[in-house]
């Protein structure tokens, strides 16, 4: 009878609340290869919390890894797993940003990127962080959107919420309103977060924030991380050092029943669109998951792959889907095509080839690990990078292996570029490449100087000019490089380039985008670095690697925010501008002067008409 009224009871109020317990929260651990201090940080610490009993189980909040490596998710992983209580891990912007899977192998080793459990009455709700693959804001991924709308639909009003994510819940997501909105429709207690390394209170638009600290020692003598106790309505944070003393709680969250007041927040503004009612989208698409590359506009279609590994094929007069093909892993690689069908590579360690036609394998070509590349074509032979180290020429015909260049040290992530008898591609691994066509050999490499690999020349894509390879990285120089023999005819840092580059029809001016505001052209030449322009087109701070396209004498490009810009490069003005959402803009498809598709982090495809 007992249990019975209990049950009722559970029935008409929702959710038994109130309930004590403790667990461990602990995140930037940044396991990585080059150092074994955070390995041995993150050990103690697994030893500390599997001595206290009271602990019922782990929250790992993201950064567990420094450069998002398979070798260091497999240490992080075989470190974490000696807990002797559940835990649950989210991977953060250093997980994902640089990872030569494409957050494949972070799924496979751990099983999961996001999670939703119950515990005493508590819902704890987890959200994988990017970006992925490609610099740009913090970013909760769209397949995590789709699965939280999902989550919180099972979910009654009244149950007490607790969300996970890496980030704040601000502005350093550039799409946090996705998940404030519709927290706050809901009894969210407070959201833990890690990125900041350091204990932290915030208030996200009325929704407690605890921001904890990072697992690093730093300049102590030992690492730590936060003890978190429910108890009484109260949740008390205390820093805790691993095998010494858990400190007086340096934070307390009041919890119970919540309501949100509908105030002004901060929102994406929009405003541009109406600076430029020229411009229209013709139509829209929202894909399941995240748009990390260029589609590929051909043949009355337009296709492209997702961050769930999906390929997909939207009629290019209406944005109907008209076809889809599931890969393994996700796909960062932008496609190509060959006749009647399109080769891409995929984070399953595939590179496919589909009918355009209706999406059918025609072959498909085993590699060693993630292929996130892009693939180039030309006369019959694709060439493609990838994260087993190899960069490979394959027959466009059947996928047969033609030749592979082994001894690449990371991922390749871009697409390469063809020129006199020579393939040229970055790396994650400090140099730009230069191989023979012919047979794969290696013709030169060239390194930047810096002994950090995240200034490698690996994000943007190559162009050249009259014997002239130039290229542009995260140093913040563009550099013009012998294309025979690598030799540098000159490097500079004028303007604060990062990733993105192009080249003028005519072939006169290298463009760049720098990280405030202004496009920028060099005279290309051999001789010396001459700034010929710069412009002022007040797109605010800059990181993504969006490629200028010049066509038809205009030149378009995408930045952080989802903006599209077409430029007169000659009048130095601004043509029209027009924001999509809040995600980065990948470098766009132009199809002639009044047409282009423009895709986004979030997953939206569009047709501009202008």
């Amino acid at each position: 009878m007992k249990k019975l009224l209990a049950l009722l009871l559970v029935m008409q109020l929702g959710t038994v609340y109130a309930q004590n317990f403790k667990f461990a929260f602990v995140t930037d651990t940044h396991i990585n290869d080059a150092n074994p201090i955070p390995s041995e940080d993150l050990r103690l610490t697994i030893d500390d919390i599997n001595s206290l009993e009271e602990i019922d189980f782990v929250l790992l909040t993201g950064d567990i890894t420094e450069m998002g490596t398979d070798s260091e998710i497999k240490m992080a992983f075989d470190i974490i797993s000696q807990l002797n209580v559940p835990f649950y891990i989210i991977p953060g912007n250093h997980d994902t940003g640089w990872s030569e899977s494409g957050g494949v192998s972070f799924i496979r080793e751990f099983g999961y990127d996001k999670f939703a459990f119950e515990h005493k009455g508590y819902k704890f709700i987890g959200t994988a962080s990017g970006p992925y693959v490609r610099m740009s804001d913090g970013h909760i991924p769209r397949d995590a959107v789709v699965w939280m709308d999902s989550v919180l639909a099972a979910t009654p009003k009244d149950q007490r919420i607790i969300n996970v994510n890496h980030y704040p819940l601000d502005n350093s997501l550039d799409n946090w309103f996705e998940l404030t909105d519709r927290l706050k429709e809901y009894n969210v207690q407070f959201s833990i977060c890690g990125h900041g390394h350091r204990n932290k209170n915030y208030d996200f638009e009325g929704i407690p924030g605890v921001m904890g600290r990072s697992n690093l020692r730093a300049k102590d003598e030992v690492g730590g991380y936060n003890i978190v106790e429910i108890k009484d309505d109260m949740a008390y944070f205390s820093e805790r050092t691993p095998g010494l003393t858990t400190l007086d709680p340096w934070r307390k969250v009041a919890l119970g029943a919540r309501t949100f007041e509908d105030e002004n927040f901060e929102r994406p503004d929009f405003s541009i669109n109406e600076d430029f009612p020229g411009v229209n989208k013709r139509w829209s698409y929202h894909s399941d998951a995240n748009v990390i590359s260029t589609p590929l506009v051909t043949d009355d279609l337009v296709v492209y792959g997702n961050s769930l590994g999906k390929v997909e094929a939207l009629s290019s007069l209406t944005g109907e889907l008209k076809w889809s093909f599931q890969t393994g892993g996700g796909i960062f690689s932008s496609p190509a095509k060959y006749k009647k069908q399109l080769i891409v590579g995929s984070g399953d360690g595939f590179v496919y080839a589909l009918s355009l036609k209706d999406g059918q394998v025609i072959w498909k070509t085993k590699t060693g690990a993630s292929v996130l590349g892009s693939p180039v074509i030309e006369d019959g032979r694709v060439y493609i990078g990838g994260s087993d180290g190899q960069f490979r020429a394959l027959d466009a015909n059947d996928g047969k292996e033609i030749w592979a260049f082994e001894g690449i040290g990371g991922p390749v992530v871009s697409k390469a570029l063809v020129y006199n008898g020579k393939v040229y591609f970055g790396a994650w691994d400090k140099y730009f490449y230069a191989l023979d066509l012919k047979d794969g050999s290696l013709s030169w490499k060239w390194s930047n100087g810096s002994p950090n690999r995240m200034y490698s020349a690996a994000s943007c894509i190559p162009v050249a000019h009259d014997g002239v390879v130039y290229i542009v990285a995260p140093d913040r120089y563009v550099t013009a490089l012998n294309a025979e023999n690598g030799e540098e005819f000159w490097r500079s840092n004028e303007a604060t380039v990062r990733e993105s580059i192009g080249i003028s029809e005519d072939g006169n001016w290298v463009y760049g985008k720098t990280m405030n505001d202004e496009i920028v052209a060099f005279k290309t030449g051999k001789e010396k670095a001459e700034l010929a322009w710069r412009m002022d087109c007040g797109f605010g701070y800059e990181h993504v690697p969006s490629m200028l396209i010049e066509k038809g004498g205009n030149v378009y490009f995408g930045t952080k925010n989802s903006t599209v810009y077409s430029i007169n490069p000659k009048l130095r003005k601004i043509n029209w501008a027009h924001k999509v959402d809040n995600s980065m803009a990948n470098t766009v498809s132009v199809i002639d002067g009044h047409l282009l598709v423009v895709a986004t982090m979030d997953g939206k495809v569009e047709l501009l008409e202008f």
